[in-house]
């Protein structure tokens, strides 16, 4: 296998939260009861305008407890990706955790094995990246990452709130009209 160099960077999102709501601090177990966010697609397309790639990082415990099979983790991110397709936005990839916190596993945030595992994946630049989550180990995992723009959004947000932080940090100036 040939490694590539890393060529551009990537937005990582925060799936639950962020992209859709949290039922209830709960998990979302059926794709039916996924509720993606207002603005969501809207927020992601505005993140690729501005040369980012798309992906979704996601601790998904459910399934080491047993309350969400891996095949029904699978509906729902295809059911995920195609609402936001209806939006105009894409995901290059999305990446899931499906261990417990006391597994000791490296993926699991606030630990960078997603992050990192895509990065690899995609020949993403990590050191061009950012992230953007609703809790503080999603930016422990991006920071461990070497990820260097980080944005906390609250839970079920406006993702473009956070697109427009990310511009800011970034330094990016928006077109003149």
């Amino acid at each position: 296998m040939t490694s590539r160099a890393p060529s551009r960077p990537a937005a990582f999102v925060d799936r639950d939260g962020v992209l859709n709501r949290r039922p209830g601090r709960g998990h979302v177990l059926r794709a039916e009861d996924l509720d993606v966010l207002p603005h969501a697609a809207e927020g992601l397309v505005a993140l690729r305008a501005l040369g980012y790639a798309i992906v979704v990082v996601t601790n998904q415990r459910a399934v080491a407890l047993g309350t969400l099979a891996p095949a029904e983790l699978g509906r729902i991110h295809a059911r995920l990706t195609l609402e936001l397709a209806r939006g105009g936005a894409t995901v290059d990839r999305i990446e899931h955790c499906p261990h417990d916190d006391q597994d000791g596993c490296a993926c699991r945030k606030p630990r960078p094995g997603m992050l990192l595992r895509a990065a690899e994946a995609l020949g993403l630049d990590v050191s061009r990246s950012v992230l953007i989550g609703d809790d503080p180990r999603d930016l422990a995992a991006a920071e461990a990452a070497g990820v260097p723009v980080r944005v906390l959004l609250p839970s079920d947000g406006d993702l473009r709130v956070a697109v427009d932080e990310v511009r800011r940090r970034a330094g990016i100036v928006p077109p003149v009209a």
